[in-house]
């Protein structure tokens, strides 16, 4: 891949003004719970992936594009969460910063370092399934865990955070068809991916019950693990 800066439109052109695209991408898989960021080695900083809406694109489809880019995969949960929209929060620099990190010298009116609000979306995948892949200006494209990430530049963090705590708001209504979970599961399996991205053990019998109230799923056959009657039911979410 090509990372050259001048590969950018040079004046922004083709891309609405002042709006931009980030995106907090979770990653899931036994019993971990990451985080996909941007690395500028040049610079030692560290940014959510992030994108800009062509003229003639829709928002939603602009952001599945940006993700698409980001990680190879198609067709999976993204939803917007907030708009990120204070002026305290235009700060130039660390753009600057990785520009000129880039052998780029930008002019003072250069359109990445002039004001943007941002869209917020975030997106839960199975980070084994994701190829990571740097945009034009980062050098590294890589999974870090929730609980390690880095210093991250602008807002990116309150970001991160206010992504995190929507997810954990709406968790009961936001795990069907995201395919972080196997067609068929246990009621453990759920219990371990709950835990996972709230951050918190679960009493077991008041999770199942939970669950089993909200009427979201099917219960199949026994799980046959050799001894049957010890086997757990296995589960599907509803259609």
């Amino acid at each position: 891949m090509n990372n050259s800066p001048s590969l950018l439109p040079p004046g922004g052109e083709g891309f609405l003004p002042g709006l931009a695209i980030d995106l907090v991408i979770f990653g899931f898989h036994e019993n971990q719970l990451k985080i996909l960021l941007l690395e500028y080695k040049n610079t030692g900083l560290f940014a959510l992936p992030a994108g800009f809406i062509k003229n003639d694109e829709n928002l939603n489809d602009a952001a599945r594009r940006a993700l698409t880019e980001r990680t190879g995969l198609h067709d999976i949960y993204l939803e917007q969460y907030y708009v990120f929209g204070d002026v305290t929060r235009h700060d130039p620099t660390p753009l600057e910063a990785i520009m000129l990190g880039k052998g780029h010298v930008p002019s003072h009116d250069h359109w990445l370092l002039r004001r943007f609000v941002s869209v917020g979306y975030y997106a839960l995948v199975d980070f084994t399934q994701a190829v990571p892949i740097p945009d034009l200006l980062s050098d590294q494209c890589e999974w870090h865990d929730l609980n390690n990430l880095p210093s991250l530049m602008l807002d990116h963090t309150t970001m991160v955070n206010k992504a995190l705590q929507t997810l954990r708001d709406n968790l009961d209504h936001k795990l069907i068809g995201t395919n972080l979970l196997p067609e068929t599961f246990t009621m453990g399996d759920l219990q371990t991916l709950y835990e996972t991205i709230l951050g918190e053990k679960l009493n077991r019998t008041s999770f199942q019950r939970k669950m089993l109230d909200l009427n979201i799923l099917e219960r199949l056959d026994k799980k046959w693990t050799g001894g049957a009657h010890k086997a757990p039911y296995l589960y599907r979410f509803k259609g």
